[in-house]
């Protein structure tokens, strides 16, 4: 057995290797030696690098891409019951392994920090990653998504530190035990997996209850739904808690932010002194990522100074805020964002980055089920924009809702005074951008979807 591999590991398949989560354990267990496999639906530059890394990666699913020494399938929430890979694994009795469980294996022995939260992981975990590797510490890292720098999700580091981000969305989270949590906010969301907000409390709560003891959570003094989670932890007796944000009862307290064009300045108080540094993304709630990531390197007991000059290193990552180019005096940047809060933020963010341009988001709705239950919110949020188109909801994992449609967001973003635009042809869309857009301009391409695509195709056409 290789060193540093679960025994169990040694020979897995992924089933859907190719996306966010997955791509990064098997790129882990590849760079540690394991004889590593799977499947995705279609190429992709992630397949590419995996097979750079010596992984073996099928397009399509087919029983016959899972080969008999398997020692385990690797699955994630999103894949079905029917998969064929699936089914040709319980005939042969190979194991199947959660994702979540096949990354709290990789964590094992290793300080993990462990970022959660219904937004902002993605980028609290990288702004982590990155500021621990510049301090030389050689972190291992599981991120959803790639870094603009490394331009990778996860890698294996020779340290002793393991910077994840821990998945809510199907209690996946509740897997890890790491020395340090991050809970950035808490609000309803992944409303196929989830109720109530009591059943959102109660899944936060018992992914705090899983810090080793002695350990730290690192916890928002700001957004109203952590300071609820940590009024119902406080009581655990071998957690220390530490609290950032504007709140005058912070641990860690935001004292100013000071937007610098695209990037912001961050003034914070850390035990009664000031400290500030840069942050390369616009927008408070990326301010407030970077804070949350500093409060969770000192809990480790990294010098805050160190961490500061570290965390001005971060760069981004792909699709949050991405500037994907520029033509004909029109930039056009991409933004994963998908729910309200999030959507608003950003939106907010290029505000205050770009005040004197005019701003036109091409909008994806992301799940049936989510835009069921906050498509009116969706719709406000672009109420943000100065003009909207609106795609057809991007499905990934659910069966259409009857009655559901994107017509939910766009009525109600016209109710709050929008001028939006339907738009059911997603190839149509770069056209329409082009015949709207004018110098000076901003492009938002908006969603967790293949919305993404659309930005090299927009400036190819505003080049014409």
């Amino acid at each position: 057995m290789a060193p540093g591999i679960p025994a169990a590991m040694e020979r897995p398949h992924f089933i859907g290797i190719g996306g966010a989560g997955m791509s990064g354990i098997a790129k882990i267990l590849a760079r540690r030696g394991a004889k590593v496999a799977g499947s995705d639906a279609k190429e992709s530059g992630t397949a590419e690098a995996l097979r750079a890394l010596g992984a073996t990666v099928h397009i399509g699913h087919a029983a016959g891409h899972l080969a008999d020494d398997a020692t385990c399938v690797v699955v994630s929430s999103a894949i079905r019951a029917d998969n064929p890979e699936l089914l040709r694994a319980a005939e042969l009795s190979i194991p199947v392994v959660h994702r979540s469980d096949a990354l709290a294996s990789l964590m094992d022995g290793l300080r993990a920090i462990a970022v959660a939260g219904t937004h902002g992981k993605t980028t609290t975990t990288s702004m982590l990653a990155v500021a621990l590797s510049e301090l030389g510490l050689d972190p291992s890292y599981a991120i959803g998504g790639d870094l603009a720098g490394p331009g990778t999700n996860a890698t294996h580091g020779e340290g002793d530190i393991f910077v994840a981000e821990a998945d809510e969305s199907d209690r996946s989270f509740q897997k890890y035990d790491p020395e340090v949590a991050i809970v950035l906010n808490v609000e309803l969301d992944h409303h196929a997996n989830y109720a109530s907000m009591d059943e959102i409390y109660d899944s936060f709560e018992t992914f705090v209850g899983k810090i080793v003891p002695g350990g730290t959570l690192v916890v928002s003094a700001d957004q109203s739904g952590a300071v609820e989670l940590t009024r119902r932890v406080r009581d655990l007796s071998s957690l220390n808690i530490v609290t950032y944000g504007e709140s005058e009862t912070a641990d860690v307290r935001v004292h100013k932010i000071t937007p610098r064009g695209l990037t912001s300045e961050v003034t914070v108080v850390l035990n009664g002194k000031f400290l500030t540094f840069t942050v390369s993304v616009p927008g408070s709630h990326y301010a407030h990522n970077a804070v949350a990531a500093l409060a969770a390197g000192v809990a480790l007991g990294i010098p805050a100074h160190n961490l500061a000059s570290a965390l001005g290193k971060y760069t981004g990552v792909k699709r949050r805020l991405q500037l994907k180019g520029e033509a004909a005096g029109v930039q056009v940047i991409d933004s994963y964002a998908h729910h309200p809060t999030e959507m608003t933020a950003d939106l907010e963010a290029m505000r205050g980055a770009a005040s004197d341009s005019r701003l036109l988001v091409v909008f994806q709705p992301h799940l049936f089920s989510r835009t069921q239950e906050l498509g009116t919110e969706m719709g406000q949020a672009l109420a943000l924009a100065d003009a909207s188109v609106v795609l057809d909801i991007y499905p990934a994992r659910e069966d259409p809702i009857p009655g559901v449609t994107s017509t939910l967001i766009i009525d109600a973003a016209k109710a709050a005074g929008a001028d939006v635009t339907a738009v059911h042809d997603k190839a149509a869309v770069p056209e329409v951008i082009a015949g709207m857009a004018k110098p000076g301009d901003l492009v938002l391409t908006m969603g967790a979807g293949d919305v993404t695509d659309l930005g090299p195709q927009i400036l190819d056409h505003l080049s014409s």
